[in-house]
């Protein structure tokens, strides 16, 4: 705990975000990409690489954790500007909890300090906040602090922020799996229909359209554990950047990788030409 309370984070928390200062060069590379192409719909990020961008330049762990808030503010506010419907953040997973009880104790002290610093903003550019995992494992005041936010962003329609906490990708199935089973026992579904769309709406992503382009930094070539029934058709982008350094940049760079895939869907060359693509596919 004394990591973050000893812990300058003013650097943390720029009061300029959605200034709308960005630079006319910004402006021109957004308004190429909507216009080349289709935007996804859903970008998911596992945001990897705070560690080791720390130990580079010999900080702590959490420091590395603290300086990833920059990008997420970025991120959060780039895809906003492009008119990106759902943005998910791979934040801390249900595997996590294993890791040194002082780190974790520290992370979870972190997010109350952004989510209750940054909640004015988010409400105020219309971005709803979500959270898809277990928060029932999460400590009561990281709990509350994430219900509070989403009672007050709730009806707020602009971006879908969703953060990933205390979530694995078969947490999410198992618990879907559950869910069905209890709703089959006592007569509300009957097995016959369990079908992939019913399955998918007792996942934590329902009524979502699954991630079109899921992005992992670090140089690590795996997804970890994360949304492992939703990406089942996203495409992948890995960058070598750790997450502290991942800007508008490199998701630009992301988007226009996206553009350039041919996304078949089990589809033809021929069929997609056609503009054949399947509803919520973006």
């Amino acid at each position: 705990m004394a990591l973050t309370k000893n812990m300058n984070l003013s650097s943390t928390f720029n009061p300029h975000w959605f200034s709308s200062d960005n630079s006319s060069v910004d402006k021109k590379i957004q308004a190429e990409l909507k216009s080349s192409c289709t935007l996804p719909l859903h970008i998911a990020v596992i945001m990897d690489g705070n560690g080791r961008w720390a130990s580079s330049k010999g900080k702590t762990r959490i420091e590395g954790h603290a300086a990833g808030v920059d990008s997420v503010r970025d991120i959060v506010e780039a895809c906003t500007e492009l008119g990106i419907n759902y943005l998910t953040l791979f934040t801390f997973s249900t595997e996590n909890w294993k890791r040194p009880k002082n780190e974790v104790s520290a992370l979870m002290r972190l997010l109350i300090k952004v989510i209750g610093r940054e909640t004015r903003k988010l409400h105020e550019n219309n971005i709803r906040l979500n959270v898809i995992g277990d928060m029932e494992a999460l400590p009561d005041k990281v709990r509350s602090t994430m219900r509070q936010t989403m009672d007050l962003t709730k009806n707020n329609t602009k971006l879908i922020l969703n953060i990933a906490l205390s979530y694995s990708g078969q947490w999410d199935i198992l618990q879907a799996c559950r869910a069905i089973s209890f709703d089959v026992k006592a007569g509300r579904v009957n097995p016959e229909s369990v079908d992939e769309q019913l399955f998918s709406s007792y996942l934590s992503t329902a009524s979502m359209p699954d991630p079109g382009l899921l992005i992992r930094t670090s140089g690590e070539f795996r997804i970890s554990n994360f949304m492992l029934w939703q990406s089942a058709y996203s495409e992948i982008y890995f960058t070598n950047t750790y997450w502290p350094d991942f800007r508008r940049s490199q998701l630009y760079d992301a988007i226009l990788e996206f553009q350039k895939r041919e996304r078949r869907f089990g589809l033809t060359s021929e069929q997609v030409q056609k503009k054949y693509i399947p509803a919520g596919k973006h």
